[in-house]
Parts: structure tokens; C-alpha cells; sequence
């Protein structure tokens, strides 16, 4: 049998351009974003949409902050609140939060709460939200987030990946809202009295002590607080009480339990304003949602 031996120079040039090839390859791992819980490790990526996956121990609060992208936070078991200069949100499972570039907010676990997050260059097109608002995620839409978490942080944007992550924003932009807000006065008076009640929705305090408590006439105290929040006070406390037990509920609490812990003298007068808001008793409406 014929046997050929390749030359010295072609072995040699064969090994060096292996070695190249690996060191190439070495390089370019080494010098690829790698993955953190940190968000400010996710305001500068070279691309238009980065994805982390996090998790909160109950009672976390993440003080205060804003945020060089619009931000995209996603509850897939768990419920959180956001407060920002103009309302407070619930976040139940199986719900985003929309929060623009730039706005300050607050973030508060109830239990604990796994999240997926994604920060978005708002630039990359015209048809995001302007605004914070609470919005569905449908099966789609889950699965291409938890898809995004597991890319590369600077993934192909001409392959498969940048093509899930168009995906993405399409499905943001297209998702219908839920009205899971609530709105806040911005006279510090007023402010102040609201959080009290954010605080213990069962506060029991009449509309005349809560008038005196910011310091104003009740002439004036319901005036105000309608022309900065759009309500009356008495739907105002309604609505968040009926926040306050969704998210109860949505961690599992019983009805009876949430029912009195919000300020209702009954389990029946809590499911019927329950049924009056969201068209469902509290039971079949959580199970719907989850």
C-alpha cells in the first residue's frame, strides 16, 4: 500500500492554524458579557434587549431606583408590588409590569417571587408604552421570555435568537392591559395619607379623620383628592383593598382570612364588592388568572 508523509512546513503550518483557531475561540468566550442578578450589568449590552432571571426572598424591598432602559418585570410565581411617583402596582403571577426608562420606583415582595426581567432599548422602535401599565403574558409571550434568559447576553441578532427577541417586543407591544394600578396624589398631604392606607388597607379611620390627619378641611380633602387621583376617596381605599386581596389571594391566603385582614366586616360583603369589580367570585377569578 502507497503511503504519503506530509511535509514538515504543512504539519507545522496545519498545528498553527489549529492553535489560532482555538485561540480565536478562547478569546471571544473570555471576552463575552457573562450573566449576573445585577441590572446595571444590563444598561449597556450591545443589543436591543438583554434578559435576566432572578429570585426574592419574602418581605425583600428593592429601595427606590430607575433604570437606563425601559424594564419589563415578570412574576412567574409570586406577587410584588411597584410603587412610582404615580401609582402602585400589583404584580400577580403570569403578569408584567411595564416600567419606562428613567421612572423611580420601589419594589416590595409578598413571598417569596421569581422573576424575568428584561431591559429594553426603547429606541429600537416606536410602538412601545409610553407609560407603566400592568399587561397579560400570553403562553407565547412566557415561553419567549424564558427562552431569552437562557441566549447569550450578546446573542446572534441576525439568527435565531435576534429573531425571538423581535418576537418579544411585538408581543409587548401588542399585549392588552389590566387595570392592576393604583393612583396616587402628588400633594405631599395627600401622599402621605395614601401610603398609610397602603400600608393597612383595613384601617378603619372615617374620611373626617383622614382629612384631619393631612390637615385640611373635608371640603377640601375630597375635592383635592378627586382632581389628583381621578376618584373619590371612598372608591380610592375600595380599590386598594380589592388590590391588597388579590394579591393576598394569589399567594394562596383563604378567603375568610383576606377578607377581614383588608377591612370588610364579612366574608359575603368582601365577595360581593369582589364579584361587583372583576365580574367573578374571589375563588374562580384567582384560579382563572393562575
Amino acid at each position: 500500500m502507497e503511503q504519503h508523509s506530509s511535509r514538515p512546513g504543512q504539519r507545522r503550518g496545519a498545528v498553527k492554524g489549529s492553535l489560532n483557531r482555538a485561540s480565536a475561540s478562547t478569546n471571544a468566550a473570555a471576552s463575552a458579557i457573562p450573566r449576573s442578578t445585577r441590572s446595571i450589568d444590563y444598561q449597556d449590552v450591545p443589543r436591543p434587549v438583554a434578559a435576566l432571571a432572578d429570585e426574592y426572598a419574602s418581605g425583600t424591598v428593592q429601595p427606590r431606583h430607575s433604570h437606563k432602559r425601559a424594564q419589563v418585570l415578570y412574576s412567574i410565581s409570586g406577587v410584588a408590588s411597584v410603587t412610582t411617583d404615580h401609582a402602585s402596582y400589583i404584580l400577580p403571577p403570569h403578569r408584567a409590569l411595564w416600567i419606562p426608562s428613567g421612572v423611580a420606583h420601589e419594589m416590595t415582595c409578598r413571598g417569596h417571587v421569581s422573576v424575568r426581567t428584561l431591559y429594553i432599548d426603547e429606541r429600537v422602535r416606536g410602538d412601545l408604552p409610553e407609560a407603566c401599565r400592568v399587561f397579560e403574558v400570553s403562553d407565547l409571550l412566557r415561553e419567549l421570555i424564558i427562552a431569552a434568559v437562557r441566549m447569550p447576553v450578546e446573542y446572534d441578532e441576525a439568527g435565531r435568537d435576534g429573531r425571538v427577541m423581535r418576537l418579544i417586543l411585538d408581543e409587548i407591544a401588542s399585549a392588552p392591559s389590566i387595570p392592576l394600578d393604583i393612583s396616587m396624589p402628588q400633594d405631599p398631604r395627600l401622599l402621605k395619607v395614601c401610603r398609610a392606607i397602603l400600608d393597612d388597607p383595613a384601617h378603619a379611620d372615617t374620611l373626617d379623620d383622614w382629612a384631619r390627619i393631612a390637615g385640611m378641611g373635608r371640603r377640601t380633602f375630597t375635592r383635592m383628592f378627586r382632581r389628583e387621583t381621578q376618584m373619590s376617596f371612598a372608591t380610592w381605599r375600595q380599590h386598594v383593598r380589592l388590590m391588597e386581596a388579590m394579591s393576598r389571594l394569589a399567594s394562596g391566603e383563604p378567603v375568610t382570612a383576606v377578607a377581614f385582614d383588608v377591612g370588610y366586616n364579612s366574608p359575603s360583603a368582601f365577595t360581593a364588592m369582589f364579584r361587583k369589580a372583576f365580574g367573578a367570585a374571589p375563588t374562580r377569578y384567582i384560579s382563572e388568572q393562575t
